[in-house]
């Protein structure tokens, strides 16, 4: 029982606050207007204050976890590989592998992994590093992915080429890329033990309202009638994400010795639900954003009860 009540404080919470997000959206307080303004806020202020300023107090030099990096990398890697080559022999309409593949190995864990390891450490604890390991991939391999499948007529392939270019920039400028490079810097110079206390406070300003701003607009942005459509090619494509992904590389990190706060960042970074941000790439890159939408709505939605079982198996096993 102590267990189970471990993983429901640990999950809950996070659940409940999304909840209050829909809730509220639904009186009408929330404008699209102040939704799509957020998410920019969050993303391009918020969330990499937030990296910038933890990784900045972490001494990286003995903190740094090679493991856990190359672990979430190679297993990032990997599920990527197979739900592609399983997307292309499996799936029949193959206007929507672009979309399939990306929903179902991309997770949301700059925010809910925020969010998680908050709720049970009272700090992100190594959710920066495992952030190193497959943010900057989740974004390569959904470029990659969803060009190659787009949903585009046989002569625009320099389209795809300047896509591409396009991208590789964006990944670059990636705002919690930049994060994550200056935070980095600044442990290894020890720049923020020096900075003037007012930059210090509006830094921790900025960034305490990332986490919970980033789950009421979640669940603002949720759309229950998304998942109806094309629903059984969603259901698959959840139960990739939320079982399968978990099942397989759970047990190959607890197999690879794996405990304690490390297993935690690696059991939330594989099983939190879809990014949003996927029915964005989606839409911009000529893929299926229909079948997106409703694999992030569904992944939100039950990420509430596999994540929450995943976290008790786990901390009943003793491993966390």
């Amino acid at each position: 029982m102590n267990d189970l009540i471990y993983s429901l404080n640990a999950t809950m919470p996070v659940f409940l606050v999304i909840a209050a997000g829909y809730l509220i959206s639904k009186t009408g307080m929330f404008s699209e207007g102040f939704i799509s303004s957020a998410n920019k806020f969050i993303f391009n202020v918020c969330l990499p204050l937030m990296v910038f300023s933890d990784m900045a107090r972490t001494d990286i030099r003995t903190a740094f976890h090679g493991s856990l990096v190359a672990y979430s990398a190679a297993a990032t890697t990997v599920a990527f590989v197979l739900i592609w080559v399983g997307a292309r022999l499996f799936i029949e309409d193959k206007t929507v592998i672009g979309a399939f593949v990306q929903a179902a190995y991309r997770s949301s864990v700059a925010v809910m992994g925020f969010a998680f390891m908050q709720n049970i450490y009272g700090g992100v604890g190594l959710m920066p590093i495992i952030i190193i390991g497959c943010v900057p991939l989740y974004n390569i391999y959904a470029v990659t992915v969803l060009t190659f499948e787009a949903n585009v007529p046989d002569g625009a392939a320099g389209d795809r080429k300047a896509k591409i270019i396009a991208a590789a920039k964006g990944i670059i400028r990636n705002p919690i890329i930049i994060g994550i490079v200056a935070g980095s810097a600044a442990s290894l110079l020890r720049v923020y033990d020096h900075l003037p206390l007012i930059c210090t406070k509006t830094i921790d300003s900025l960034s305490s309202i990332a986490t919970p701003l980033s789950l009421i607009v979640i669940g603002a942005s949720f759309e229950p009638s998304e998942a109806k459509k094309k629903l059984s090619l969603s259901l698959i494509c959840s139960a990739v994400k939320l079982v399968a992904m978990p099942l397989v590389f759970v047990t190959a990190a607890v197999l690879a010795g794996f405990r304690g706060e490390a297993l935690l960042a690696l059991v939330i970074m594989l099983g939190s639900p879809t990014t949003p941000s996927c029915y964005i790439m989606a839409k911009n890159m000529n893929n299926d954003g229909v079948l997106t939408s409703g694999v992030i709505a569904l992944t939100t939605l039950l990420s509430s009860v596999t994540l929450t079982l995943c976290i008790y198996i786990v901390k009943s096993a003793g491993l966390i």
